[in-house]
C-alpha cells in the first residue's frame, strides 16, 4: 500500500487536488482517509461548550485513532472511519466502512504536525495558497455548507484560524517532499504526482 499525506492550511485547495489524483487513477485503487473524521469526540460536552474548542490546534485530532486505523488498513484490514458533524461540532456516531487500497491519501490541514502519523506517509504533499485566497474560501464554505454567519468565520479566523497556521501549518512545509502551489488549476504539480504513484504502484 502507498501512503500519501497531504496537508496545507485551511481552504487551501487539497480537496481539488486530492480529486485530481482520483480522477487521474483507476477507480477502486484509492481510498481516502480525512483528518476532519478524526476531531476528538466532544459528546460529554454541551454545544455551547464545543463551540468554545480550538478545531485548528493539533490536539483537537484523535491522531492515536487515525493512526491505527492507518496501521489496520496497512495490514489489509478494514476500518470504521467515524462520521464528523461540522454543524453539530461532533462525531455523528455512525461510521464508514473503508476497504484497504493500493492507494491511501491522508488529508486534513494538521496531519503532518503528529510524528507518527508523519513517519507512516510515503509521500507527503504540502498544498499551498495566498492567505487572501485561503480566507475567501474558507468564508464561503462555511457560511454556504456548515451554516456559520460572517462575523463568526471572521472572528474566529482572527483569533485562531491565523495564529494556529502561523504556528503549527505553515512549518509543516519542511517535512514535505511536494510543495504543490494552488493558486490556479495546477496540472504539472499533479502530473508529477501521479507520475510517482503510478511508479510506486
Amino acid at each position: 500500500m502507498l501512503v500519501i499525506g497531504i496537508a496545507g492550511g485551511t481552504g487551501c485547495g487539497k480537496t481539488t487536488v486530492v480529486n485530481q489524483i482520483l480522477n487521474e487513477l483507476p477507480e477502486g485503487e484509492v481510498g481516502v482517509l480525512s483528518q476532519d473524521s478524526y476531531y476528538k469526540d466532544t459528546s460529554h460536552l454541551t454545544y455551547d461548550e464545543r463551540v468554545k474548542i480550538n478545531f485548528d490546534h493539533p490536539r483537537s485530532i484523535d491522531f492515536d485513532l487515525l493512526a491505527s486505523h492507518l496501521d489496520d488498513l496497512k495490514k489489509d484490514k478494514p476500518i470504521h472511519q467515524p462520521v464528523y458533524s461540522f454543524v453539530k461540532h461532533n462525531r455523528t456516531g455512525d461510521t464508514i466502512l473503508t476497504h484497504p487500497r493500493k492507494v491511501m491519501i491522508v488529508e486534513g490541514i494538521l496531519i503532518l504536525t503528529n510524528p507518527e502519523l508523519r513517519d507512516m506517509f510515503d509521500i507527503k504533499i504540502f498544498v499551498h495558497a495566498d492567505s487572501d485566497e485561503r480566507l475567501i474560501r474558507r468564508l464561503k464554505r462555511d457560511i454556504s455548507e456548515r451554516g456559520r454567519d460572517l462575523d463568526e468565520v471572521l472572528n474566529r479566523y482572527k483569533t485562531t484560524l491565523k495564529p494556529m497556521h502561523d504556528q503549527f501549518i505553515e512549518p509543516m512545509k519542511e517535512y514535505a517532499d511536494i510543495i504543490i502551489p494552488n493558486n490556479n488549476y495546477n496540472t504539472v504539480a499533479v502530473d508529477i504526482v501521479r507520475t510517482i504513484i503510478n511508479d510506486k504502484l
